[in-house]
């Protein structure tokens, strides 16, 4: 029976371009998943959007000289020009800027004003006279009033993980230009935090299948107590207070950049002529997962949720699987120095899967992890190349040369059929002994336990650097299968022999290329396509497809390309370059 899944995706900045922390972190892993129930036939919804609102984008703007909306769009477009060349696959990748986006955001904050979650109060603003404009709390730094870390920014203490206002710091200081603020008292609407607190505490407790470290971080925040937090700022640029005498205050970006999961649907809904569609991911049978980065964990399991919660008759979040941090070369990325391997950059000279592999097998998923280039090369030369494109590149070589470019016959074709169409279902011992030799039974059985236990459930759990590694297991064992049987040698004495051995590899190349598309899409369509098969992996579906005898293959091709060692030096000596 088919799934329903949601997937929110963290909405970047749109103020600069992408980069591998950020696809390591946040981007990778939904697309991973959406393309893994997709092929098993489930109903998914996967949005996200460009944050165009916030003091970020006018500072942009300021810097270039540009208006914000020319920078929010420019680099919106950038955007989708990354996605579509590394392969994430958004049923709607949109904007906070769109008159949808505003409309749900007011109609929200409306809602929880009417049903008393929401206040307005006087709060200490920070004003920065040398830059002449009012501060969002992340763009005050200063000393952390809990643990004392220096540099703790003021919505949030990257140390301890405490979200802050600014005014909490100690000495505080303009991230923009280092001029102390001046703190003066501002009318705004606060949202009811704590009146959510024991609603919330409820409902977290119950989230055992969470990773350890979001849930262990939500439960310590939400015992320590809730504080009511301001969500709205003085600011142009930005979704206004639908409200009489709020002129110059808007929507703060925190609070309205989250209801864009549910502004996204309702946009991708009508988008696609049936404006109630969004209700089946909010109101129905359904698991919402939200992938974000690990700085982003309270607002996607404290207060994301209370608003649900207020606002009532929409569902609450299945899994947040929030990754750690991706360092590169051993040291924090730093945006700021350069110290980033910006993703635009990287497309426009190498292809994506390598990278999709990669990140995929190092995935910071419960601990920070690091990005090199010298591991990149080799990842791709030794494991991509080597070991799966090699064992591709030389079955279909030698099946194409010596069988007339088509899939040769088994010779108990009929038997081994029956078996593979029944692929995951258990079969008698009598049954099994009949169908092929040890050898080829054991590494189909191997196979079929990899496929349905050790990476189907690795990745239904956001297990994915588990899964890849196990799929790599079935390249390697393919590998050492073809070398017991050698149907290069076999073949000049037993060509029948041969053919069995190689109609086996050929089941699990094509297994391979199904259980590695979530991962690699673009290999495996193409593999897809070299097997002889027609349309796509995904639409083929999360099962062994076996090739059938006399399907005509296509002239091989290397799916991987070798790099060259020299790239460690020149691409390491990018970084940090202030014109790189």
């Amino acid at each position: 029976m088919s799934e329903r899944i949601f997937i929110g995706v963290a909405w970047p900045y749109a103020n600069s371009p992408l980069h591998l922390g950020q696809i390591a972190g946040a981007y990778l892993p939904p697309d991973i998943f959406a393309r893994y129930h997709r092929t098993k036939g489930n109903d998914v919804l996967m949005v996200s959007g460009s944050d165009q609102h916030g003091t970020p984008i006018t500072i942009k703007a300021d810097q270039e000289g540009k208006k914000p909306e020319q920078i929010a769009t420019q680099y919106h477009h950038q955007f989708l020009d990354s996605w579509q060349k590394l392969g994430i696959s958004f049923d709607l990748f949109t904007t906070t800027s769109t008159a949808n986006h505003t409309e749900v955001a007011q109609n929200i904050f409306l809602t929880l004003l009417d049903k008393g979650y929401l206040y307005k109060a006087s709060v200490a603003q920070a004003f920065c006279y040398h830059c002449q404009r009012f501060l969002p709390d992340r763009y005050v730094e200063g000393t952390c009033p809990y643990c004392g870390f220096i540099g703790a920014r003021g919505d949030q203490c990257d140390e301890c993980g405490k979200p802050l206002n600014a005014a909490e710091l100690v000495d505080p200081y303009c991230r923009i230009c280092g001029t102390p603020p001046q703190f003066n008292d501002s009318e705004h609407f606060f949202l009811r935090l704590s009146a959510f607190r024991e609603q919330l505490l409820a409902w977290v407790r119950g989230q055992t299948h969470w990773r350890p470290n979001v849930l262990n971080f939500t439960m310590s925040y939400l015992e320590g107590g809730l504080k009511d937090r301001a969500i709205t700022r003085d600011i142009e640029w930005g979704i206004p207070v639908p409200l009489d005498g709020f002129k110059g205050k808007c929507l703060y970006v925190w609070f309205e950049a989250v209801i864009g999961y549910l502004s996204a649907s309702k946009e991708w809904a009508k988008s696609g002529g049936d404006e109630e569609k969004w209700r089946s991911f909010w109101q129905s049978e359904v698991k919402s997962y939200y992938f974000i980065g690990k700085d982003n964990i309270p607002f996607h399991t404290i207060i994301w949720p209370a608003m649900l919660m207020g606002y009532g008759d929409l569902n609450l979040p299945y899994d947040v699987p929030a990754n750690e941090y991706l360092t590169i070369e051993g040291r924090k990325l730093s945006s700021s120095r350069n110290w980033a391997v910006w993703l635009p950059d990287y497309l426009s000279r190498y292809a994506p899967d390598p990278l999709r592999y990669l990140l995929s097998i190092n995935m910071p998923e419960t601990g920070d992890t690091d990005f090199s280039w010298r591991e990149f090369v080799r990842r791709n030369n030794d494991e991509l190349v080597a070991t799966y494109g090699n064992l591709v590149h030389r079955v279909l070589t030698f099946v194409y040369k010596n069988f007339d470019g088509c899939v040769p016959r088994h010779s108990k074709y009929d038997d081994i059929h029956e078996y593979l169409d029944n692929f995951g279902k258990d079969m008698s011992a009598d049954y099994l002994n009949k169908i092929t030799d040890d050898l080829s039974l054991n590494l189909l059985e191997s196979a079929k336990k990899l496929f349905f236990v050790k990476v189907d459930d690795n990745i239904s759990q956001c297990h994915f650097r588990q899964a890849i590694m196990w799929a790599m297991r079935l390249a390697q064992a393919t590998n050492r299968y073809l070398e017991e049987k050698s149907p290069w040698k076999v073949i000049k004495e037993d060509r029948q022999a041969a053919a069995d051995s190689l109609y086996v590899a050929l089941c699990l190349i094509s297994l391979l290329k199904t259980v590695l598309y979530p991962f690699l899409p673009f290999s495996s369509q193409k593999l897809h396509e070299l097997l002889g098969f027609e349309g796509s992996v995904e639409e083929d579906g999360w099962r062994l497809h076996s090739p059938s005898p006399g399907q005509r293959l296509l002239p091989p091709e290397p799916l991987f390309s070798k790099l060259d060692e020299g790239l460690v030096e020149e691409e390491t000596n990018r970084l940090g370059l202030p014109d790189s």
